[in-house]
């Protein structure tokens, strides 16, 4: 489990990786320039602070009840709280408008966000325990189990077996 926090936090810090210096251009100049017009994401010097602030951008959304964040290294996890009253349809466009609220600020730009109600559990607690000052580290495999349910699993990203003749057809 902890190898696969690991190998997604590398994922992650590969994904951001900015472009090399003195990198030789592109030979091909029918390329279209395109400013980017997300905010750069920021480096996390005070996590709690950073956790208040992301906590606060999701509970102005209106019909969030409540939020919690959990940061560790340069990412977040807020789980959003909404009333038991509101339906399926509502709540996914609830979470996806506290993605664009937190899409819009450095700190919240690749944050992953959740409203269901066992993880925002889960976030909580382990938000709560880190108040009390124990460390993020600590949690890193329940952080993983939170992002591995998060996170879908697609079809392309897994690899084909490899083809072993004593055992036979792989599909049996």
């Amino acid at each position: 489990m902890i190898l696969c926090v690991i190998l997604l936090l590398a994922l992650l810090a590969g994904c951001n990786q900015a472009a090399k210096q003195g990198a030789s251009p592109s030979p091909n100049n029918n390329q279209v320039q395109v400013q980017q017009t997300s905010p750069e994401k920021k480096q996390i010097s005070d996590p709690t602070a950073v956790a208040n602030h992301l906590e606060q951008l999701a509970t102005n959304v209106p019909r969030v009840e409540s939020a919690n964040c959990v940061v560790f290294g340069n990412t977040a996890i807020v789980g959003i709280n909404v009333a038991p009253d509101v339906d399926r349809a509502q709540i996914g466009t609830i979470k996806y408008s506290v993605a664009e609220a937190l899409r819009k600020d450095p700190y919240g730009a690749n944050a992953i966000v959740t409203a269901d109600m066992d993880l925002g559990q889960r976030i909580k607690n382990i938000r709560d325990k880190v108040m009390n000052g124990q460390p993020v580290s600590g949690f890193t495999q329940e952080l993983g189990v939170i992002i591995g349910r998060i996170v879908p699993q697609v079809p392309s990203d897994v690899p084909n077996a490899p083809q072993n003749p004593k055992m036979g057809d792989p599909g049996l």
